[in-house]
């Protein structure tokens, strides 16, 4: 990891030092003796150097480290589960995207931030701040919580006081009244078939 570093740092310097020399060069009148394409091969060598000190910018482990950050509390619009970092949509590659912009463009993580819930609002968070807007999205579960443990606790009273109560014992009549139910009629009915 260390070498890489070391190389990448070389070759901005090399880079640098071929783009100094060829601005040098193309300041100065060709003398002479030198060919007269050596002002253009300069500059032809400057070219890729500056390309791929554009290049090692763009893979530069303290903006990535700046980017996987950022993207990690961000969530993806359209898995919703999901950070950026860890999302493959299309619109997730295009927000991490905007983001590796804004940072090429010196922004702090916060002014990008705020750039991307002004952008997509407080959604875009992957733990959005507890205000207003998102006290139902912090405390709903809770709520959702209390209100089922509060039925349970008044169902399972209910069923305790109803079934831990012993009915109360049958009077006479009411023996009578079950009996002649279940025989079929009254007794006055049946005594008057009798006499018949």
């Amino acid at each position: 990891m260390m070498t890489n570093k070391l190389k990448l740092a070389a070759a901005a310097a090399a880079g640098a030092l071929l783009l100094a020399a060829a601005s040098a060069g193309a300041q100065t009148a060709p003398s002479a003796s030198a060919p007269a394409g050596s002002s253009a091969a300069a500059a032809s060598a400057a070219a890729p150097a500056a390309g791929r000190e554009a290049a090692s910018d763009e893979f530069d482990p303290a903006k990535n480290k700046r980017l996987l950050k950022i993207s990690e509390n961000l969530r993806c619009l359209v898995c919703q589960n999901q950070t950026i970092a860890d999302s493959n949509a299309d619109l997730a590659i295009d927000l991490r995207r905007q983001v590796r912009d804004q940072i090429a463009q010196g922004r702090t993580d916060e002014e990008i931030i705020r750039y991307m819930t002004d952008r997509y609002g407080d959604f875009v968070l992957y733990k959005p701040p507890f205000k207003a807007t998102t006290a139902l999205l912090w405390l709903g579960p809770a709520v959702l919580l209390v209100l089922v443990l509060a039925w349970y606790v008044v169902t399972v009273r209910r069923r305790r006081k109803g079934g831990g109560q012993k009915p109360a014992p049958l009077t006479d009549e009411q023996r009578r009244e079950a009996l002649r139910l279940l025989n079929g009629g009254s007794d006055e009915s049946r005594g008057g078939k009798g006499d018949a």
